[in-house]
């Protein structure tokens, strides 16, 4: 007889345990009350209910669940009878192979309960040559978890826990899942048809078989996997994408092979095209030293040297300025598909002669003597020789404004309300005081500037100025030249017609009906120049202003024919084309200190003494202030460094630089404001060594 001892919270729960595990009904077993359940001090201590229960002796093993509905035929004691009624009456869920579990289930009912001694596998489980094996025991029961990729069935019902506790009552069936996948492979080619890739994932397949586990009382079925690497990719099934691909050109036939051999993944280089080699834009081979951005040596923080100012080298007449190469140009290169590459277009540089400069052959020669000047932007380059005018005193009522088409060196100061405009260099010895100075080039004042305006790189200004004029008439010009055309090709137009008077009568005409507008924008267009004739150094924005203007603002009789209006068009392309060249500036503004003035450079700016107090400083450059910033706003394009930013008496301090460019402060005082790009930020409190940009979520980050 099989015994057990079962516990539970109440009598009823120790009852329903024990009959659960030996599988009984209640009719079947006797059952002894050892302990009755009983609860002391309010229910916070108990003892639970424990039974003895023994199962009676019956003719035959016949599970509950095997049961038969009233009027089925009488109960048959034949084992493999027995069997095909359990099969029968068995549900139809998720289940182990049937002929498999139904010959082990037959083998198992064969073989004796018992297969080692009881005191050594009691309570325990164990995996043995595939199976799972188990005996319970009164005080504790086996435990098994389930791993992924396994199923344990139980009863031929399939098990849904991770954790189940497990007993010899049931039979147990374990299977394990195998896994295949196939090869996956991609050919790739890139835009330019220079590199096609071959991606190759091999396939595999994956056989698993359950380890064997000594007996223990909780056990983890284990799982052995043997994956056999089966890559599937043949040489022809690439060839036959590759042609498909129309690729002809620089097969890899080794990277082939070793791609369909590989039993890892990777990217395989299958084709290559030659790649272009890139020619080289023409250049300018310069002659002699024409580096005029060296301002005073600095001798110390504070103190300078301004006899060790860097001078320019003058030119003789004849002399050569420099030499003009011509574009070297690329070698084509060929795509994986057979098709030229061509290289990069090559441009050549475009010199134009100013003042004092001729061009021969390819040569560059000075015709007076004088400083050399060079404006570049881009492919463009303009040569002038710049004369040097020096005034030996100070610039007051005795002597008069100063305007002169060279360098001016000025060995005093600038006095009151004083002008000076030059197309080269100023150099002041002394001070700037509440004057105005205007350079094309640099503007250094040795002594500081007090209250002043100082505009540096004024040509470079102007022609910003000049092209932002230009666009909009460029665009209406377009468009009165394409409806010009339509009218041409249409059947009622006769070329005889416009032939004689030209098409003066047609442009007034457009004005009137379509274009009332266009006049206002040769005159804003007129009013530019005109208050910056004397700082345009290129004749050629005059000349289009007398043009515009003798042929929309003036009743003039002159032709004007078809080609000589796409002349005009054309040439104002290049010119518009030219103002949006960036700039290579020689142009910057170098003093020791400024206060209340407003400073304009196309270049860099550097305040190399002590402070720049209550000043608006734009720096088309890079703004450098080795002392103090005291109140006012400035603005580098290049970035702004500064020693000391902020004033303690509240004075508004403002600085400001583009998106892709940083602030840095080796101490800013609290109230002063930063802006970079669109992002301001006002310091809270005092901070030391600071630099300011912005992060990739565009706002203000500190390093």
């Amino acid at each position: 007889m099989q015994s057990i001892i079962s516990k539970g919270k109440t009598l009823q729960e120790a009852i329903d345990t024990g009959l659960y595990l030996l599988n009984v009904s209640r009719d079947e077993v006797n059952i002894e009350v050892i302990q009755q359940e009983t609860k002391v001090f309010f229910g916070l201590k108990s003892k639970e209910a424990v039974v003895k229960m023994t199962k009676q002796l019956s003719h035959a093993f016949t599970p509950a669940y095997e049961k038969k509905a009233e009027g089925d035929v009488k109960e048959k004691t034949d084992a493999f009878q027995l069997l095909d009624q359990m099969i029968d009456v068995l549900p139809e869920i998720d289940r182990a192979p049937a002929d498999s579990l139904q010959d082990t289930w037959k083998a198992e009912l064969k073989k004796p309960l018992e297969q080692a001694p009881p005191n050594e596998l009691a309570g325990k489980v164990w995996v043995q040559n595939g199976r799972l094996f188990c005996q319970s025991s009164p005080n504790k029961y086996p435990v098994v978890t389930i791993p992924e990729h396994v199923k344990l069935f139980r009863n031929r019902e399939l098990v849904q826990e991770d954790t189940i506790i497990v007993s010899e009552q049931d039979f147990y069936e374990v299977t394990v899942a195998e896994e295949e996948r196939d090869t996956v492979w991609e050919v790739k080619m890139d835009h330019n048809k220079l590199k096609v890739e071959l991606y190759v994932k091999p396939g595999y397949r994956m056989t698993r078989s359950l380890v064997d586990i000594e007996p223990d009382s909780r056990i983890k079925l284990k799982v052995d996997e043997q994956k056999k690497v089966n890559n599937t990719l043949s040489y022809t099934d690439v060839m036959q994408v590759l042609e498909e691909r129309r690729v002809k050109h620089g097969f890899h036939q080794a990277e082939i092979v070793r791609a369909t051999e590989t039993e890892e993944s990777g990217l395989f280089t299958i084709a290559t095209g030659i790649e272009p080699i890139p020619g080289q834009d023409g250049w300018l081979d310069i002659q002699i030293d024409m580096d005029s951005k060296k301002g005073p040596r600095e001798i110390d923080h504070n103190r300078v040297d301004y006899r060790e100012i860097k001078s320019i080298p003058n030119v003789e007449s004849g002399q050569v300025i420099a030499v003009v190469h011509p574009p070297i140009p690329g070698q084509p290169g060929r795509t994986v598909t057979n098709e030229p590459l061509p290289a990069k277009q090559t441009h050549p540089i475009a010199v134009r002669a100013g003042k004092g400069i001729a061009i021969i052959e390819n040569k560059v020669i000075a015709t007076e003597p004088g400083r050399p000047h060079l404006e570049q932007r881009n492919h463009i380059a303009k040569f002038s020789i710049m004369s040097k005018l020096t005034h030996p005193g100070n610039v007051d009522l005795s002597s008069g404004n100063i305007r002169f088409k060279g360098d001016v060196e000025i060995m005093g100061e600038i006095s009151e309300r004083m002008k000076v405009e030059a197309e080269g260099d100023v150099m002041v010895h002394q001070s700037i005081n509440r004057a105005h100075v205007t350079s094309n080039g640099a503007v250094i004042a040795n002594g500081g500037i007090v209250a002043s305006d100082i505009s540096s790189g004024k040509n470079n200004m102007m022609i910003t100025e000049l092209g932002i004029a230009l666009e909009p008439i460029q665009f209406d010009l377009k468009r009165i030249n394409q409806l010009i055309n339509q009218l041409i090709l249409s059947p009622g137009f006769k070329a005889s017609d416009f032939s004689r008077s030209g098409l003066q009568p047609l442009l007034h005409i457009l004005l009137e009906k379509k274009f009332k507008h266009f006049p206002s924008l040769i005159k804003k267009y007129k009013e530019i120049i005109e208050q910056g004739e004397a700082y345009l150094i290129d004749p050629v924005w005059r000349e289009m202003d007398e043009k515009l203007s003798r042929i929309f603002l003036t009743l003039s009789n002159d032709i004007v024919s078809i080609e000589q209006l796409k002349g005009i068009l054309s040439q104002i392309d290049e010119m518009y084309e030219y103002s949006q060249l960036p700039v290579e500036p020689n142009s910057y503004i170098h003093t020791p200190n400024v206060l209340s003035s407003r400073l304009f450079c196309s270049g860099d700016v550097k305040i190399f003494g002590k402070s720049s107090v209550n000043t608006k400083i734009h720096a088309g450059g890079k703004l450098e202030i080795s002392g103090a910033l005291r109140g006012g706003e400035v603005f580098g394009r290049m970035g702004v460094k500064v020693k000391e930013a902020g004033a303690e008496s509240n004075t508004p301090t403002f600085i400001s630089v583009p998106a892709d460019q940083q602030i840095q402060i080796d101490y800013v005082l609290e109230g002063t404001t930063i802006k970079v790009g669109t992002r301001k930020y006002m310091f809270s409190e005092s901070r030391r060594y600071v630099t300011a940009s912005l992060n990739h979520q565009n706002q203000i980050s500190f390093v």
